[in-house]
């Protein structure tokens, strides 16, 4: 199996090694983000899964591309499947995570914390008797802080995010306006190719003008929840979660098998990793409408990226 499991060159400066990506910061204000194949939960990395980063960073692509009139990014060139170079930006401190549904499982997920009785949250008060998995009267953004030392994210509200300086009320009109547009644009776009945007979250940075602009990835498999849309009504009706591109094997697999948190990672098998490569690039070709090409040039994915970054490097 072909595997990007690390990107790292030492000719290029400023190495950050994230959980997923490596980044180098150029002295001109660029930086250099490779996505790796590489799967992270359980705040740890648990395997590879070939052709990943491709799918996100080509999936992110697709959206930047088809959102670039509402809100600028930080793209500015595509040298490698694998590779962004984009801006260097300071990262605000809040995640913009936009709902279309009352859905979700983790401990901030508006639905959990429906389940336990709870109303208003995020700046936003709910309707009584709403079930699993119901549309919202209306999207609504669920602002988290940004856990960069990385703990955990907690729950926000508007008048938080100004009052304890997070950010300005300009900034967060700005972002809030941005985001849930982009929302908005993703959902008539993923109606058109049968799917449903259920929620996705969007990361934004100022640049050294202090302008606002969209970072990170944009309405990927790993950022986004997306539904099959024909699947929608009759599971609902059902009390059932709409059908989706289920990725999620690895984690399951782990999570029946140890404590991820505390136990070594058994070995996990090969078909499971090839059967979530296939997720990945089926969720790809749904998503854009367009076919997947791997990118099998040079011996190893690695080798490919050296030789397409090679003018990155410094001149000796």
């Amino acid at each position: 199996m072909r595997i990007l499991s690390e990107a790292h060159f030492p000719e290029l400066p400023n190495y950050y090694r994230g959980k997923v990506r490596e980044n180098y910061d150029l002295p001109d204000g660029r930086r250099i983000i490779i996505s790796t194949d590489r799967l992270s939960a359980f705040d740890r990395i648990l395997t590879c899964i070939p052709y990943k980063g491709q799918v996100l960073t080509q999936t992110a692509r697709y959206w930047f591309e088809q959102t670039k009139d509402i809100c600028p990014n930080h793209v500015l060139d595509y040298p490698d499947p694998n590779v962004v170079i984009g801006k260097r930006l300071d990262i605000l401190p809040v995640e913009m995570v936009v709902r279309g549904y009352l859905a979700g499982t983790t401990g901030t997920s508006i639905l959990t914390l429906y389940k336990k009785g709870q109303r208003t949250m995020y700046g936003v008060t709910l309707p009584d008797g709403m079930r699993d998995n119901q549309a919202l009267p209306q999207a609504i953004i669920t602002p988290t802080s940004k856990a960069f030392d990385g703990g955990h994210d907690e729950p926000l509200t508007p008048e938080q995010i100004v009052s304890e300086g997070l950010l300005t009320q300009n900034q967060w009109d700005t972002v809030a306006a941005y985001a849930l547009a982009l929302f908005a644009r993703g959902q008539k776009l993923a109606a058109e190719r049968g799917l449903i945007l259920v929620d996705t979250k969007y990361e934004f940075g100022t640049d050294a003008d202090g302008n606002i602009l969209l970072a990170d990835e944009i309405h990927t498999p790993d950022s986004s929840r997306y539904w099959i849309a024909d699947s929608y009504r009759a599971s609902f009706e059902a009390g059932k979660r709409p059908e989706s591109f289920d990725k999620d094997f690895v984690r399951a697999w782990v999570a029946e098998r140890c404590d991820p948190y505390k136990d070594d990672i058994p070995e996990i098998p090969r078909e499971l990793v090839e059967q979530t490569s296939k997720v990945y690039i089926k969720a790809y070709e749904a998503i854009t409408g367009e076919t997947f090409e791997p990118d099998n040039r040079g011996e190893t994915p690695r080798d490919r990226i050296r030789e397409n970054l090679a003018t990155y490097f410094p001149r000796r």
